[in-house]
């Protein structure tokens, strides 16, 4: 499933297509991806132009001058094609600007969702409410991550993976931030020490930052909107690479923890 980089990678490749251009076409090929789609997407779509992008978690975002947010989740498969040479089966949903750019919303297995919602409801979108705060805002720090990890003795790797904790994060992140900062992730959140938090923070922000400039990172289908492959799986430290030795000199191990793959080195974190 694309995971925040990956998100950021996709809203950026969309921000050089769509960003102050009229909308002149917007046509849902089906009625339902992940749900039904709204009913007044067309409408509310159609001859608005676009005003920003940007990302919650990851969700991307389409702003525009009518105060509607278009409010997009890639799902399992799900990625944007820009100027694609012909319309294909898989892409349910197009967008089509004054300036003669199109955009087609590709999901073969449908867990994607679209949305829209008004500007000044955007933080009570249901999906919203309850999120944390972004792992990239100059806002989430140490302090932060220390009062929401506050007597509470799950394992930090799960408690990191809850989007009521800080909004976003994925499998693969959280598994190379974990690493990075040197704690385990079966620890305790509670048992965690002020100053190894701020490693973990300054980790989270480091390997996410590193991740978008890399176009993110290549799992099945994700690709950008441009058709290329992200290229930090390369780079992972931990992260599917089980039986392989870190750099300390011990062996990658391989946990499962609520049916999700948990790579770490035992050496490295405590």
């Amino acid at each position: 499933m694309p995971e925040l980089p990956e998100v950021e990678t996709t809203v950026a490749g969309l921000r050089a297509v769509l960003d102050g251009e009229v909308i002149v076409r917007a046509e849902p090929r089906r009625a339902d991806l992940r749900w039904p789609l709204p009913v007044d997407l067309r409408q509310r779509l159609t001859g608005a132009r676009v005003t920003g992008l940007g990302r919650r978690a990851k969700y991307g975002l389409i702003h525009t001058d009518r105060d509607d947010v278009l409010i997009f989740h890639l799902g399992m498969s799900g990625h944007w094609r820009i100027d694609p040479a012909e319309i294909g089966k898989h892409d349910h949903f197009i967008l089509e600007t004054g300036a003669g750019r199109v955009v087609a919303l590709n999901d073969h297995r449908r867990f994607g969702s679209l949305d829209i919602v008004r500007s000044d409801e955007l933080a009570h979108f249901r999906h919203f409410v309850a999120m944390g705060p972004e792992p990239l805002a100059d806002d989430f720090d140490a302090k932060v991550l220390h009062l929401a990890l506050k007597g509470r003795k799950a394992p930090i790797k799960a408690l990191l993976l809850n989007q009521s904790v800080v909004a976003g994060l994925g499998n693969i992140y959280v598994c190379e931030a974990l690493h990075m900062a040197g704690i385990s992730p079966v620890t305790p959140a509670s048992a965690i020490s002020k100053p190894r938090i701020e490693r973990l923070v300054q980790a989270i922000k480091e390997v996410l930052a590193a991740a978008i400039r890399a176009g993110g990172s290549t799992l099945r289908d994700f690709v950008a909107p441009d058709g290329e492959l992200g290229y930090f799986a390369k780079d992972w430290l931990v992260y599917g690479r089980e039986g392989l030795v870190c750099r300390c000199g011990a062996i990658v191990q391989r946990r499962v923890d609520s049916g999700r793959s948990t790579f770490y080195c035992p050496k490295c974190q405590r």
